[in-house]
């Protein structure tokens, strides 16, 4: 399809944003196990309240037939009509940290004008860092903790959070183009591939929103919460390990999968899985557990006696 009309439209009400924010990427599509960057995308829109700065057009980069927008039907009529929406936002952290914000659907059309639109941006704004986060699907076990490949032109990260680093060819995202321009920019832009359970690869596994929200406080130094994410982990986890517990060959094929992860593992010389943020307790579990401490320890008066 030949690019033609507007790509974009600047928000009218964009504040002014400051110089040298991270830029952080988070675009649904092609590959998304465990819906992760749906989540992502949710949960940036929900919890951070981004203020878009430039609303990507549907008509020119959305293939309608492929990506049906939704309406709501009430009766006798219609009440609601949902598009997509792809948008660079200003966006806060948890700490009130800005950072700059592209999210939404992948572009099914014009990738080369959209990555120079994207790049021209980063430029404009003079964005510090490219960070950007997808997930694919593989046979690893979800008592262990999501693993990681980092690509792109930083490779502390890359050294660091790495751990599987193959030799092969895959189906582009739209996300590849613009690691591939940015570092052919010499910016400095890593992309996190989440190694998600291929057994939950199809469901929305909040554990793999969590391991995104890490790898990217990782890359950038921004702080999310996940507390919710958290809570919605644990559920599901639960229902995991019920299901696993009652049948033999689900058993079976979690302990093969955790025998072939461990043993992989011992032998890499690669980098160690990150600990995201579903495996660290909330603060008010660190809370419970001082409580729970203190009330075991006997008291001053108690201590003298002994």
């Amino acid at each position: 399809m030949p690019y033609t009309g507007s790509l974009y439209e600047r928000s009218a009400s964009a504040p002014p944003v400051p110089p040298g924010l991270p830029f952080v990427i988070a675009l649904t599509g092609f590959t998304d196990a465990g819906s992760a960057v749906s989540q992502l995308v949710d949960h940036f829109r929900e919890e951070l309240e981004p203020i878009p700065l430039v609303v990507f057009s549907n008509d020119v980069l959305l293939d309608y037939r492929a990506r049906r927008p939704i309406v709501s039907f009430e009766q006798d009529h219609l009440t609601d009509y949902r598009p997509p929406r792809l948008e660079l936002s200003l966006a806060h952290d948890a700490l009130g940290q800005p950072f700059l914000l592209l999210a939404g659907y992948e572009p099914d059309f014009a990738w080369d004008a959209f990555s120079e639109t994207v790049l021209a941006f980063a430029d404009d704004y003079a964005a510090s860092t490219v960070t950007w986060v997808h997930a694919i699907p593989m046979p690893v076990p979800h008592t262990r903790p999501i693993g990681t490949t980092v690509s792109g032109t930083r490779s502390e990260l890359t050294e660091a959070h790495s751990v599987w680093q193959p030799h092969t060819q895959v189906p582009s995202t739209a996300g590849h183009l613009l690691e591939f321009r940015f570092a052919e920019a010499g910016a400095r832009v890593a992309g996190f591939v989440l190694l998600i359970p291929h057994y939950l690869a199809d469901t929305e596994y909040p554990a793999a929103a969590l391991a995104g929200l890490d790898s990217l406080g990782v890359a950038t130094g921004l702080v999310f919460q996940g507390d919710d994410l958290r809570d919605e982990n644990k559920d599901y986890v639960a229902k995991v390990t019920e299901q696993v517990e009652g049948s033999e060959e689900l058993s079976r094929m979690l302990q093969g999968l955790e025998e072939r992860y461990d043993s992989y593992m011992a032998g890499s010389t690669l980098a160690t899985p990150m600990i995201h943020t579903g495996d660290l307790p909330s603060a008010d579990e660190l809370a419970a557990e001082l409580e729970r401490f203190l009330a075991s320890r006997p008291s001053p008066d108690e201590d003298k006696r002994a």
